[in-house]
């Protein structure tokens, strides 16, 4: 029986070995182009097919001749490149920083990494992958589900951040704890910068909770300024997107590290709908307990933040409630909605009624 179990540690030993060679030998592969960073040091962006490239005509075609043409029709054009989509130059701004993170830090793990995540079938990966290639995006990681919701994949791939045009797939997300949002198309096309990448989030019910927006929504504003001044030194509590952000400021402090603190290509901006006087403290005292900065805080008191994110011009700008989506999208910003808290219920500040309509 001794024998028997000597053997098989001699065997199980052996699999360690050939395993720990294979990795060795794969690892020391040389390649120009960049090569993914692992899993648990990178911070994980996963884009859908119909975010990072325009494929509207490609949606009638599934909504109105069903699958099996859409399929075909991809085959037949999958030497011809898509059109960029509205998540195309966050993910181009992400390579960017990479880049510069390459160069400061040249054996460092601790980068953007960006998979595709699609419920596309197999069949349609070769048009995917020749577009990629044609715009040369670093996109070696790819999840295709033949249909299925890839939600269930996002953990797996350790995700900090899903962006898809399905806000039914990003409901899902939010509620298994992952960041996410809906990414909708700007009305115009405006200039974005191809040296920083701008991310703008609003606050509550985005970084926060919705806490205090469900006093707004619940008891109006001046209960909401009395709140918010008895409980300026509580922190609030985390909402859906303060990981992201989290993040960001990871790899913001490997700039800082080296110096690079006035041209770090990553900028980081809070524009909420709050009163500064009012209201902000709170917002400010919150994101230094959690140890977190922000580079820019704009507080608008209600005023419409469409115009002031039009001079900001981020890649992509996050907030809860859509009326503020419409508003960013009509003046050329990418905006992307996070489905989350109180604020789904309100159109406008009005609540919504389970018809649709609101009261």
């Amino acid at each position: 029986m001794s024998e028997i179990k000597l053997a098989e540690a001699k065997d199980a030993s052996g699999e360690e070995r050939d395993w720990a060679a294979a990795k060795a030998f794969f690892d020391n592969l040389k390649s120009k182009k960049p090569r993914p960073p692992k899993s648990r040091y990178a911070v994980t962006i996963a884009v859908s097919s119909r975010t990072l490239f325009d494929m509207t005509m490609e949606r009638k075609i599934y909504e109105d001749q069903g699958l099996e043409k859409y399929v075909e029709y991809q085959q037949q054009h999958e030497d011809e490149p898509l059109k960029p989509g509205a998540a195309f130059p966050f993910v181009k701004a992400l390579m960017t920083v990479n880049a510069r993170l390459r160069q400061l830090y040249p054996d460092s793990e601790e980068l953007f990494d960006i998979v595709l995540m699609t419920n596309n079938h197999a069949q349609v990966g070769v048009r995917l992958i020749n577009s990629i290639n044609h715009y040369d995006l670093t996109i070696e990681r790819f999840c295709m589900t033949g249909g299925k919701s890839p939600v269930g994949y996002l953990k797996a791939y350790m995700t900090n951040l899903y962006l898809s045009k399905d806000s039914e797939k990003v409901q899902e997300a939010i509620e298994e704890g992952i960041a996410a949002a809906t990414l909708f198309t700007p009305d115009m096309e405006i200039h974005l910068s191809d040296t920083q990448l701008r991310v703008a989030f609003d606050g509550d019910a985005v970084l926060f909770s919705d806490e205090s927006e469900i006093i707004v929504k619940q008891h109006g504003l001046d209960t909401f300024f009395e709140h918010e001044k008895a409980n300026e030194n509580i922190p609030l509590a985390q909402g859906p997107l303060k990981c992201f952000l989290e993040a960001l400021g990871k790899l913001q402090r490997k700039f800082y590290a080296k110096n690079e603190r006035l041209h770090c290509p990553i900028r980081t901006y809070l524009v909420t709908a709050r009163s500064a006087a009012s209201s902000g403290a709170r917002v400010l005292k919150t994101l230094r307990s959690w140890g977190l900065e922000i580079d820019e805080a704009i507080f608008l008191a209600g005023a419409p933040k469409g115009p002031l994110l039009q001079k900001i011009r981020p890649h992509i700008f996050f907030d809860d409630q859509m009326f503020h989506i419409e508003g960013a999208k009509e003046l050329g910003t990418v905006a992307a909605h996070v489905p989350y808290g109180i604020g789904q219920k309100y159109h406008k500040g009005q609540l919504i009624e389970k018809t649709g309509k609101t009261k």
